[in-house]
């Protein structure tokens, strides 16, 4: 596609021309922050966000044990699976009298550039502490390039469990609950079917997260059918008896 072809999709979409708006409005969450200041709960007009999926990717947490205790053991997985290379780890052993983990080590060091991270969930898939997870909140409105640069301060959730809210964050209800459900439908208990079977550990301030719907057929991927041959018939070659 040329250059005037891609601007003649552009002017199709204009009001002007008949085109209809696929955006919404949306302030970058000032309204938001306008009214939890004066005392609101609710987000008023404009300001609202779309509903998202279960599965969406969004902005990292890093979770703890129902004690308090990190689940991150700095084993560096997540960074070595990383395929834009966003994530630094540096591991740590664990104080004998004083230990983060119930490991032998953990996180010492955690940073995500949110610069460069994609949000493809690897890191989640190879955690093998399901230490690190991501929540539905994806609205960041960076005002420099150091607060795109997420240290450990920042992403280890509070003492009742709950993700940091950060000056330039819009964070609303319900976007901390659904917690990376797509690393809980391929755990091997992910299935909601397994009632009663955890798969995974409980997370400080949450108890044990619920498995994901099961997909139904109308949602399942379409499978390609393909067409059987016979065997294939030998060539004639050119000249042969």
């Amino acid at each position: 596609m040329g250059y005037l072809e891609g601007f003649g999709v552009t002017l199709r979409q204009h009001r002007l021309f008949g085109g209809k708006r696929v955006t919404t409005a949306y302030s970058g969450g000032r309204v938001a922050r306008k009214n939890r200041a004066k005392g609101k709960d609710l987000v008023e007009g404009k300001d609202d966000k779309i509903a998202k999926p279960e599965r969406l990717h969004g902005r990292h947490v890093l979770n703890r044990y129902e004690d308090g205790m990190e689940k991150c053991i700095g084993c560096e997985l997540c960074a070595g699976v990383c395929p834009a290379k966003c994530i630094y780890v540096r591991g740590k052993d664990n104080d004998p009298e004083q230990p983060t983990s119930p490991g032998e080590r953990f996180g010492f060091v955690y940073e995500i550039n949110y610069l460069r991270c994609i949000h493809c969930d690897l890191c989640v898939e190879a955690c093998p502490t399901e230490a690190i997870t991501e929540s539905k909140m994806f609205e960041f409105s960076f005002t420099s390039r150091k607060d795109a640069i997420y240290t450990k301060d920042e992403l280890v959730v509070d003492d009742s469990g709950k993700p940091k809210q950060l000056p330039w964050e819009d964070w609303r209800d319900g976007e901390d609950l659904l917690t990376s459900g797509w690393m809980r439908a391929t755990s091997p208990s992910g299935d909601a079917d397994f009632v009663g079977e955890v798969g995974w550990s409980n997370e400080l301030g949450y108890g044990t997260r619920a498995a994901e719907p099961k997909q139904s057929v109308a949602d399942a991927p379409k499978t390609v059918k393909t067409i059987s041959r016979g065997p294939a018939e030998p060539s004639k070659g050119h000249g042969g008896h």
